[in-house]
Order: structure tokens, then C-alpha cells, then sequence
């Protein structure tokens, strides 16, 4: 319950933006919609004049009738005020269409930005931040956005209707106008004192979804673990908890929200019946005549309802607000990796250079105290170490994922920071320790690292792996489906559909941060060959968990605390005796058919 509380909390990046601020931002939206919005206006005019003319219609009608009781008078005011009532009906139907065409561009321009912004962000950025939160101000902070534009929309209407209503009342009868008048400032300051406490829990109620839907994006992605453990009853308690607070946070802006309407109602009442008795002595003193006291009452009736709109609006309008904020928050959110300069990469060689190095993810933790180290080009170098000497820190810098405090990252001679990020990362292939498949074939997956190549050219490269044996393994060959996140492949098939992904891209660079699941000989084979054949035609990063792509790389660089304490090739560094040969004697000699061939040796004897 605690951790709930904890999630309605900002985020690092969440701003503060003034209520003139946001609507700044706002405008530039609604005037892409500029079409739209004259229509808008031009079916509001119709609908106001049109609502309004009914009452006027009857007053008239009231004094004509008195006057004149003939049945050809009082069917001309019943047909004056229908087609009144139709041409409403018209206008609100154009009204409609325009407002829904509207919000839906408005809309999907907000969420077009917002979703731009949230894939350029850092890698270092979805490490801080839960993606369901993210993907929560892309789309309920946007859909709650388009109920504000509503608001908007009647907005303008109620005002229209006032600016007409208040002339009706002075000309009907100044004296009660003026009375009516001096409630005005008590029922908007009345909806002014809710703005801010709107605000407030509507922002709550935002990030509350956002808990949710990250809530329920981890339990779906990690439900298979939950299974295996069986901990489907913490889950689920889990959302449960998760899922009270939000109702309590909902219900709580929803009754401060809905005090609005109730305040305003009671002073509109205090309002009306003080209005009828004056204007009762005023009607039984011959001041005005009955028609012209049927009409200020009428006009009185719906003055109320569009101030009460307009003072409650900005109540209302805060929860739209917060929504924006917490959308303008994502996109204006600053960049952890800064580019000086951006220099096109037409080709890369692969020589890499750090100089003097140093990267840090806190102020606490320093990853690499000062590196120094030359990669030149096509040589393949493999990184080893225990957990946190800073391998995959390596890789990512490289990448260009995070941004380092101090020294140089030179690739072909030019400082990283200076390289076109865009055209830079299309010389590099990545796969990472767990290979990322997306909905869709193995033929989609493996065209994703370059659009243009052909179906023959793709066939092509995955059939010398293994001779095609693992697509022919498959259902329905490259036309397999891979399921979501590739769920329907195992871990091996998933690895060979990265690799071929980056043959087919053929990068100057090459980064594997292998994957240290158990795979069947016959596909390991088959993903050393293709390791090896990507291996001779790039610069090579390995961050290495199996001995057999150790023993590949011309140089070993062994890391401990950020720091090189030795490298070499493998059998050198056996010799030495060193941090290597420690880590080989604890994780690697076991997968050396030496030590395999003696285990088994060893499980005869015992079995004997």
C-alpha cells in the first residue's frame, strides 16, 4: 500500500507548467484545426440564435394571443418556435461532426509528438522510468486531453449565450438585470476556489492510471515467471492494492469535482427566487407586462446554466490540464545524451578509441573510473568479468545509449558526440543478451534492420546458417509466426533470427551481449557460424558468457571495477595465471569438452 502511495509521486522529468503556459502550447494544436474550428463557430452561432429565438418567439406569441386569441396566430408561434427547434437540431448536427473531426486530429498530432518523443529518449531514460507510466501519458493522458477539447467547445457556446442573454435581460428589464448581476461575481468566485484543489487531485487521478497500467504491462510481461513460481495470488493482490488506491484517489476528484455543480445550483436557486418576487411586484404594479416577464424569467432559466458552465469550467478544465502537463512533461523531458555537432556518417571503418574515459550512472556509482582503449579495425575483442566490472557499460557507450562525464569516445578518429546519431547506428548490429523479436514472421524480423532487403536476398543469408536446417525446422519456414516478443520460438531459434538480422544488415560494428541460457549442441553450432561469419566482417564487441566465443576473439579484455587488469588471448592468459584463469577454473571450463568428457567419466565411476 505504501509503494501505491509512493507511485503519485512526480517523476524526475514531470515540469510545472502555469495554466497561460499550457494553453500556449495548447493553441498551437487547436490552430492546425482551423477548418474545423470555423465550422465549429459558424454551428454554434446557429445553435444559440436558434435557442434563443424560442423564447422570444413565445413572449411575442403570449401578447399577440393576448391580444388577438386567434387559432391562425397561436399556430404560427407553435411552427416558428418547431422550426427554431429543427435548425437547432441541424446546427448541433454539423457542431458534432466538426468537434469529433477535431478532437480526433487534435489528438492523434498529440499523440504522433508524444510517441516521437518517447522512442527518441535515451536508453538511460527507460532504465529510470516504468514504460506503462510512459505509455500511459501517450494514451489515457491524451484521451482525457480530448475531453477538455469538449469542454472547450461548449465553453465558447455558454459564452456566446451569455453575451446574448445578458442583452436580452437589459433590454427586457434593466432594474432585475442589474439585481441578477450581483450574483455573478459571488457564483464565479464560488467555481474559482475548487481551480486549484481540481488540479491537484487530477493530477493525482493521472498518475494513479499510470500505476495501473504499469501494474498490469509487468504482471502480463512476467507472467510466465509467475507461473513458474506460482505467484499468482501476489500478483493479483498486488493489482488489487494497486487498484484500491486508484479507486480512492478517482473517488475523491470525483466528489470535489461534483461539489462544483451543487454550490452553483444553490446560489442559482437563491438567485432565480429572489428575481421571481421582484419581478412578480414589478408585473402586478404594471411596471412590465406579463410577455416581458415570461421572457426575463425564461432568459433568467438559461442564464444560469452557461454561467454555471463557464464558472465550473476551469474546475473541470484542470483535469484536461493535467493531462497536457503530463504530456508536455514527456516531450519537453531534456536528453541524458547531448551531440555537439551532427556530421554526417556516410561509412564506418570501426576503429574505436576511448580516451580517458569515465562513466558514471549516480554520483555514487562510477562505472568506469578512466578507460583507456584501443579497438582497432576488424579486430574482435570479448569482454570479461564478474557482474558489474562494467562490460555491457562498455557496449552501451559504444551504442551511444548513455552519456559519459569525462574524456573521449573516438569511432574512426571523430568524437561520438559529434557523429549524426541516426546515420551512426545504422553501421551498428546488436544483439543483445535476451534478442527482442516483434509480432509478426521470422522474415519481418529479420528484414527490420534493413527495410529495402529483398525476400531472395533474405532467404539467401538464412539458408547459409546450417545449410537452412533451422528454417526448415520451422512450421512455415520464414513465414513462421514468432508470437509476441518471439514467445514462440526458444531462446536458440531467437538468437539465430538476431544474427541473421545482422547479416543481413552487414554493420561496420558488431555488439553481442551473448545470452547465457542453456541451447542444444546442433543450435549452438549453428550460432557460432553465424557469429563467425559476422565476426569476419566487422569490428566485434563480445561481452562473452560461453568459451567457445571467447576463444574467438583476437584479444581478451579483462575488466574488473571499470578498470583493464589484464588481456591477451586465451591461452596466454591461462599461462598467466591471473584474474582470467580464475574466472575460466569458475565459469567457462566447464564448457570445455575436457571437462565434459571427464564428467562423464567421473558419473560412470559413481554409478558403479
Amino acid at each position: 500500500m505504501a509503494a501505491a502511495w509512493a507511485g503519485l509521486g512526480k517523476e524526475a522529468y514531470d515540469r510545472s507548467y502555469s495554466d497561460a503556459a499550457l494553453i500556449q502550447r495548447i493553441k498551437v494544436y487547436f490552430l492546425q484545426q482551423k477548418g474545423s474550428l470555423a465550422r465549429i463557430l459558424f454551428a454554434l452561432t446557429l445553435i444559440v440564435l436558434a435557442d434563443l429565438s424560442q423564447p422570444l418567439i413565445i413572449s411575442q406569441g403570449v401578447t399577440l394571443v393576448a391580444n388577438n386569441p386567434d387559432l391562425k396566430v397561436l399556430l404560427i408561434v407553435a411552427g416558428s418556435v418547431y422550426f427554431a427547434a429543427i435548425g437547432s437540431w441541424g446546427a448541433n448536427v454539423i457542431r458534432r461532426r466538426a468537434t469529433s473531426r477535431a478532437i480526433a486530429n487534435i489528438v492523434r498530432q498529440m499523440r504522433t509528438d508524444a510517441f516521437e518523443a518517447a522512442v527518441s529518449r535515451d536508453m538511460s531514460f527507460y532504465d529510470e522510468f516504468s514504460s506503462g507510466k510512459i505509455v500511459s501519458r501517450i494514451t489515457s493522458d491524451t484521451q482525457d486531453f480530448a475531453q477538455m477539447i469538449v469542454l472547450v467547445t461548449d465553453l465558447v457556446s455558454q459564452m456566446m449565450v451569455l453575451i446574448l442573454l445578458v442583452t436580452i435581460l437589459f433590454f427586457t428589464e434593466w432594474h432585475l438585470a442589474l439585481m441578477l448581476m450581483i450574483m455573478v461575481p459571488l457564483v464565479l468566485g464560488s467555481a474559482l476556489m475548487y481551480r486549484r484543489i481540481a488540479r491537484e487531485v487530477s493530477r493525482q487521478a493521472s498518475r494513479m492510471l499510470a500505476n495501473v497500467n504499469g501494474n498490469i504491462q509487468e504482471s502480463v510481461a512476467g507472467i510466465s515467471v509467475a507461473k513458474n513460481f506460482r505467484q499468482e495470488r501476489t500478483i493479483y493482490e498486488q493489482f488489487k492494492a494497486v487498484n484500491q488506491q486508484s479507486y480512492k484517489v478517482n473517488l475523491r476528484r470525483g466528489l470535489i469535482i461534483g461539489l462544483v455543480y451543487p454550490t452553483l445550483h444553490i446560489l442559482a436557486a437563491f438567485g432565480n427566487a429572489s428575481l421571481l418576487y421582484f419581478g412578480a411586484q414589478s408585473v402586478i404594479s404594471g411596471a412590465i407586462n406579463a410577455g416581458s416577464w415570461f421572457l426575463f424569467l425564461q432568459s433568467v432559466y438559461k442564464f444560469w446554466d452557461p454561467l454555471s458552465g463557464v464558472a465550473s469550467f476551469w474546475s473541470q478544465f484542470q483535469a484536461g490540464l493535467a493531462s497536457a502537463e503530463r504530456i508536455f512533461a514527456l516531450i519537453d523531458a531534456s536528453a541524458a545524451v547531448q551531440q555537439t555537432d551532427n556530421q554526417p556518417v556516410p561509412e564506418v571503418r570501426g576503429d574505436i578509441v576511448f580516451d580517458h574515459l569515465r562513466f558514471q550512472y549516480s554520483n555514487k556509482e562510477i562505472v568506469l573510473p578512466g578507460l583507456d582503449l584501443h579497438i582497432a579495425p576488424g579486430e574482435t575483442i570479448a569482454f570479461v568479468g564478474h557482474t558489474g566490472a562494467g562490460k555491457s557499460s562498455i557496449a552501451k557507450l559504444i551504442e551511444r545509449f548513455y552519456e559519459f562525464q569525462d574524456g573521449r569516445l573516438l569511432i574512426d578518429g571523430r568524437d561520438i558526440r559529434t557523429l549524426n546519431l541516426a546515420e551512426f547506428r545504422r553501421h551498428l548490429g546488436i544483439v543483445s543478451q535476451t534478442p527482442f523479436l516483434f509480432s509478426g514472421t521470422i522474415l519481418d524480423n529479420i528484414r527490420y534492420a534493413r527495410p529495402e532487403a529483398t525476400d531472395a536476398e533474405i532467404e539467401r543469408v538464412a539458408h547459409s546458417i546450417g545449410g537452412g536446417e533451422w528454417i526448415a525446422a520451422m512450421p512455415q519456414g520464414l513465414l513462421t509466426d514468432v508470437g509476441e516478443r518471439g514467445s514462440r520460438l526458444s531462446m536458440g531459434q531467437r538468437q539465430l533470427v538476431a544474427l541473421t538480422r545482422v547479416l543481413v544488415q552487414a554493420p561496420s560494428i558488431f555488439i553481442l551481449d551473448e545470452a547465457t541460457a542453456s541451447i542444444d549442441p546442433f543450435t549452438e553450432a549453428q550460432i557460432q557460424q553465424a557469429l563467425n561469419m559476422i565476426l569476419a566482417r566487422s569490428t566485434s564487441i563480445l561481452i562473452a558468457h560461453r568459451l567457445s566465443t571467447v576463444k574467438s576473439a583476437d584479444r581478451i579484455i579483462v575488466l574488473n571495477h571499470g578498470e583493464i587488469i589484464e588481456q591477451g588471448n586465451h591461452e596466454s592468459l591461462l599461462q598467466q595465471g591471473g584474474h582470467y584463469a580464475e574466472l575460466y577454473n569458475t565459469y567457462f571450463r566447464h564448457q570445455s569438452l575436457e571437462y565434459i568428457e571427464s564428467s562423464k567419466t567421473a558419473l560412470k565411476v559413481i554409478k558403479r
